[in-house]
């Protein structure tokens, strides 16, 4: 993983905490205090200007009643994480529109001269 690379996962992680944060209905200063540290802490994790280490995600998973995984598969590079990704924003979308999506991805695969390997 490069430094770019690097730097667009923590970022993503960080989103991802926010994302979570604000579905389940908490503000950062209440994570902020369930965590024993500041708010600006909690705000610098969700921008991805700090990195959470895997204790904090794993409480930071506790607090969201999720995953660690949740937490860190959007901004993963890895096939199988990015497929997972893709089943989530599918999730709860009627089939026919998830027809048109898939449609819509493939050809943009096409147009963009990729090989599918299906």
């Amino acid at each position: 993983m490069n430094e770019f690379q690097k730097t667009l996962f923590v970022k993503e992680v960080g989103e991802a905490i926010a994302s979570r944060r604000v579905t389940v209905g908490l503000s950062q200063e209440r994570v902020a205090e369930i965590l024993g540290v500041s708010r600006e802490a909690v705000s610098r994790m969700e921008t991805g200007a700090s990195v959470p280490s895997i204790v904090r995600l794993a409480e930071l998973a506790e607090i969201f009643e999720c995953g660690t995984e949740e937490l860190l598969t959007k901004g993963s590079s890895r096939q199988l994480d990015q497929l997972r990704h893709l089943a989530a924003l599918l999730e709860g979308v009627p089939q026919h529109q998830r027809s048109i999506l898939l449609k819509t991805l493939e050809n943009l695969i096409d147009g963009l001269g990729l090989k599918n390997k299906n």
